[in-house]
Order: C-alpha cells, then sequence, then structure tokens
C-alpha cells in the first residue's frame, strides 16, 4: 500500500462496495448511520427488535445499495451469531459493524435493581461484546474490518437517574480500547463515538421543560441540541479508509458540551 500524500483522494473516504450491520439502525442516532453509511455506498443490514414500516428501507434503498432487516432481541444468546452470518449470507462480507442498539431505564435510585439493571447491560453491552465478538470472525481471515461502538458523554461522566447507563457507557468506552489492542494487528480498527445531547424522541421530556432545556443550552457552546445529521459525517469517516490509522480513540460530537 502507498502512502504517498498524494495519493490521497477522497475517495478514502468511500464505502462502495462495503457491507455494514447497524444494530438499532431503524430508528433514532441509528437510522441516521445507516443513512450515512449507505449514502457512501456501503450495502446495509439493520438489526432491530423494533419495525418501522419500511422507512429506513427506502431512504437505504433510494441510495442505490442493498438493503436486509432482521428483526431481532440481540440480547438472546446466539442471535448476534445469526446476525453477522446472516450479513455475510446475503451480502457477501462483514465489513463495517455499528453497534448502537440500546435502552435506557430510568429511576430513583433505590428503586433502580436488578430487573432494571440486567436488561439494560445484556443490550447495551453484552450484545455488543457479542456481536463485535462474531463479526471479528470474518474480520480477521478478511484483514480488515471497522467496529464503531456507539457510546456516550456518559462513558465519563455519572448518570443520575440511571446507574447502569453510565456503567454500561464506561464498560462500553473499555471494550472499544480493548478489541482495539487486539484487533489492530488485523487491520482491523475499533472506535467510538460519544454523542452529547440530540434532539431525538428520546429527549422531548428534556427539550420541552423549559428549566431542563436551559440548563442542557447552557452547558453547550454551540448553543444548540445536536441534530442527527451531525453525527453522519464522523461515521462515514470512521467506517472509511481515511480513518485507518485511527484505533482505539472515542471521538465526542457534543458541539462542546465537554470544554465547558
Amino acid at each position: 500500500m502507498s502512502y504517498n500524500i498524494e495519493d490521497f483522494n477522497l475517495d478514502f473516504f468511500s464505502l462502495k462496495g462495503k457491507n455494514a450491520v447497524v444494530t438499532g439502525g431503524n430508528s433514532g442516532l441509528g437510522q441516521a448511520f445507516a443513512l450515512a453509511l449507505a449514502k457512501a455506498g456501503a450495502n446495509i443490514l439493520v438489526a432491530s427488535y423494533a419495525l418501522d414500516k419500511g422507512e429506513t428501507q427506502k431512504m437505504i434503498e433510494d441510495t442505490g445499495v442493498k438493503y436486509e432487516f432482521i428483526q431481532a432481541d440481540i440480547s438472546k444468546p446466539g442471535i448476534p451469531k445469526q446476525i453477522v452470518e446472516n450479513c455475510v449470507n446475503s451480502l457477501g462480507s462483514i465489513d463495517i459493524l455499528v453497534n448502537c442498539a440500546g435502552i435506557c431505564i430510568c429511576k430513583d435510585v433505590l428503586d433502580f435493581g436488578r430487573s432494571e439493571w440486567d436488561p439494560m447491560i445484556a443490550i447495551n453491552l453484552t450484545a455488543a461484546f457479542e456481536l463485535s465478538h462474531e463479526a471479528a470472525r470474518f474480520m480477521i481471515p478478511q484483514k480488515s474490518g471497522k467496529i464503531i461502538n456507539i457510546c456516550s458523554l456518559f462513558s465519563y461522566l455519572g448518570g443520575l437517574g440511571s446507574p447502569a447507563y453510565a456503567a454500561m457507557k464506561h464498560g462500553l468506552s473499555g471494550l472499544t480500547k480493548a478489541y482495539a489492542d487486539e484487533l489492530g494487528k488485523y487491520n482491523i480498527q475499533v472506535n467510538g463515538i460519544a454523542p452529547g445531547y440530540y434532539a431525538t424522541d428520546i429527549t422531548v421530556g428534556t427539550r420541552s421543560n423549559p428549566e431542563t432545556n436551559k440548563r442542557v443550552l447552557d452547558h453547550i457552546p454551540a448553543e444548540r441540541w445536536g441534530e442527527r445529521q451531525d453525527l453522519m459525517g464522523t461515521v462515514v469517516f470512521l467506517a472509511s479508509r481515511a480513518s485507518e490509522y485511527v484505533n482505539g480513540s472515542m471521538v465526542i460530537v457534543d458541539g462542546g458540551y465537554m470544554v465547558r
């Protein structure tokens, strides 16, 4: 491979011919990640527990790439293996894995027990590990691959109202670093994206309350909530050849929240 700077061009960001799995890829931030990868040329397999009436399929297929969908509970043993194998069998390979699926349960600290903790850890952390493990079985022989874990500002902060959320986001950050260390020698890069506060369905309550909305905005130098589009360039970069020497990193996309 040539490393001459004159060889660099925008094709380094192209994902044409690549195949990607995006968990939770038919809603919220995951849908934006899936569409971004498709617009860059990747075929997409979305694995999600929720259905979306074909909206995501139309978005993806309108870009000219292939779209596959699996309705699945990724926390069930063996399901991640099925998802990865389905991608390989239907699209030809797995080149990119985006671990985005997740849930959040909020309760007062003394009411937050194992019944709240266990499903959050199972979906948000254990499933991401199992998917990464299964994807690595194919990425190692092909000597290439990209694993992108969708972390959070709570990979750095505490988490009032949901100790499991902060715990699993810290854990996902640790998994990112551990797998980056393990897989780097096979030309597989493992990185994380840490979104800040975004205008999605999940944050409607916070944004509609003048007090909490002001509290968030006062902490963001950009003086606005993030929009899903703000994340799309980052995921394309981390999924592309342009980021081949980026490994074990966390890209914070928060409008400056963490610096204030």
